[in-house]
């Protein structure tokens, strides 16, 4: 599973005065989209935590296409960029309900051992539910 979607509706208080999604509200979106992508794929954040892992995002780039709005339901598109090694990429979409892009981004997070607090590879249980996705599509 290389591409995963949720949808969220905006609510009031992620909006300004003048009805507009505050543009810090779209890291949560990202967030949201990377943190179901996983629990798609089987795996929770806190089941990595409990295995002593960590995911801390260590690069963020979003770029603002067109505004989003109260009450709009989008569609947060995630994909897995690349097989992981000691980091995790994704790309991500963001969509109107005209399925107009509204928002595009980039995460990069580091595996991190909880223990040492030093980074590690991407765990083998990880690893082997990615090995199947063709990244060349």
């Amino acid at each position: 599973m290389r591409n995963h979607e949720i949808k969220t509706r905006i609510r009031y208080a992620e909006t300004d005065q003048m009805g507009v999604v505050y543009h810090g509200n779209y890291v949560q979106f990202i967030e949201m989209g990377r943190t179901e992508w996983l629990r798609a794929l089987g795996i929770s954040y806190r089941e990595m935590e409990e295995m002593g892992v960590m995911l801390p995002v260590i690069s963020i780039q979003i770029n603002y296409k067109k505004s989003a709005f109260y009450d709009d339901v989008l569609t947060v598109k995630t994909t897995l960029k690349k097989l992981p090694s000691v980091k995790i990429e994704f790309d991500y979409e963001i969509l109107n309900e005209s399925k107009e892009i509204i928002t595009q981004g980039n995460t990069v997070l580091a595996f991190i051992n909880m223990k040492t607090k030093r980074p590690m590879k991407c765990p083998a249980h990880l690893i082997e539910k990615l090995s199947t996705i063709d990244f060349n599509e």
